[in-house]
């Protein structure tokens, strides 16, 4: 057992899974192809495992936030295109660049920096996205101005305008579908600008998994499906549209069973009272590894001998206490934190729904401590 194994807790994510997930999100979205963001620590899946899986699920395209995060693909052996969804700093051009890696662009300063470092590297014409903002207001350049950037980028004799992209600022509420379709006619008004001034992109992209899923006509000629591949839909409203699984699971084992009578309290603040006698169980993960604080004051609960079992009192930084009652809990037993045992489920989007979150900020925030085990690649 390695060191990174001594504590009994770990997250157990199905590659399998991945790769079905991503079939799917292939099936729905053809003839488009699917880029899988594999960005932070691929969701909090492991980045490197889940590009191979999606790719072996018909992805065809990954995405990252970071240039670190492309490197570390590239230096793990990923040929795939990777694109970097937003564009980096002057500086991190270069390496960027040396790992194959498609930029983009929605700054003049970004792109004389990209053309520079394109010049330096000698390989002729280096694939670039420009990004247009048509409504998030996050990143990107207004229309005219990605369209007059697109045009001196398709004319500069270092750079190639593969892309021309946006972002959807909420494609995964219907019930705003018409921003959505607001954005979408922003997008497609600066393409036809770009087309008028003689300037044709290989790809067009807007859409990202609640996009794709929602809105047939944002999907044009590749979609990026971050939350899809993981096996959640970007939203509960758009649950059940595709068939979709989620991939990881989080667990763990008793650590100390100890008897406690009714009236009892349990963990900082003394906030829970045993309600009547009974065991309760220390497990040995909490918030430092991604189990929100206040799961335990919101319902929060476990899974240990296919039984729900209620947290007991605050979930501390590296342990957490459960009421088992009378159930015969024991040292060694394997507790479910998310995931299924026996008939019974709980998954991200149920501790989202508890922490008003999203399941997004759930499986990313399952913290670097807890290994992963891989299964089903």
């Amino acid at each position: 057992m390695t060191a990174a194994h001594l504590r009994p807790a770990w997250a157990e994510v199905d590659l399998g899974v991945i790769a079905a997930n991503t079939a799917e999100l292939v099936r729905l979205c053809t003839p488009a192809l699917v880029c899988a963001v594999v960005k932070a620590n691929g969701y909090g899946h492991g980045s490197v495992e889940v590009a191979r899986a999606a790719l072996a699920g018909g992805a065809a395209w990954l995405g990252v936030a970071l240039v670190e995060e492309g490197v570390t693909l590239r230096e793990a052996g990923v040929t795939a295109p990777i694109l970097l969804l937003s564009e980096p700093a002057a500086e991190a051009m270069p390496e960027a660049l040396a790992h194959d890696l498609r930029l983009s662009l929605y700054t003049e300063l970004g792109a004389a920096a990209a053309a520079e470092a394109a010049a330096d590297t000698g390989q002729g014409r280096v694939p670039v996205h420009v990004k247009v903002d048509t409504g998030m207001h996050r990143v990107g350049a207004s229309a005219d101005d990605a369209v007059d950037l697109a045009v001196r980028v398709a004319e500069n004799p270092v750079l190639h305008l593969e892309g021309f992209w946006t972002h959807l600022a909420v494609a995964d509420e219907p019930e705003q579908s018409e921003v959505t379709k607001l954005q979408l006619e922003r997008f497609e008004s600066a393409r036809s600008l770009l087309a008028d001034r003689g300037v044709t992109p290989d790809l067009l992209h807007t859409a990202n998994t609640g996009g794709a899923t929602a809105f047939v006509e944002a999907r044009y000629d590749l979609v990026r499906t971050g939350i899809g591949i993981y096996g959640y839909p970007a939203s509960p409203s758009l649950a059940g549209r595709v068939a979709l699984t989620p991939a990881m699971a989080l667990k763990a084992e008793v650590s100390f069973v100890k008897v406690l009578d009714a009236g009892e309290r349990i963990s900082y603040g003394l906030r829970y009272a045993m309600p009547e006698r009974g065991r309760v169980a220390t497990v040995p993960l909490g918030y430092a590894d991604g189990v929100p604080r206040r799961l335990s004051a919101c319902g929060g609960e476990v899974l240990i001998r296919g039984r729900r079992l209620p947290l007991a009192g605050t979930v501390t930084m590296d342990q957490v206490m459960v009421d088992c009652g009378d159930a015969p809990i024991e040292r060694g037993d394997e507790v479910v934190f998310i995931g299924a045992q026996g008939d019974e489920v709980i998954t991200a989007e149920d501790w989202a729904r508890l922490t008003d979150t999203i399941s997004y900020e759930i499986v990313c925030g399952i913290g670097p401590r807890v290994p992963r085990r891989y299964v089903g690649g």
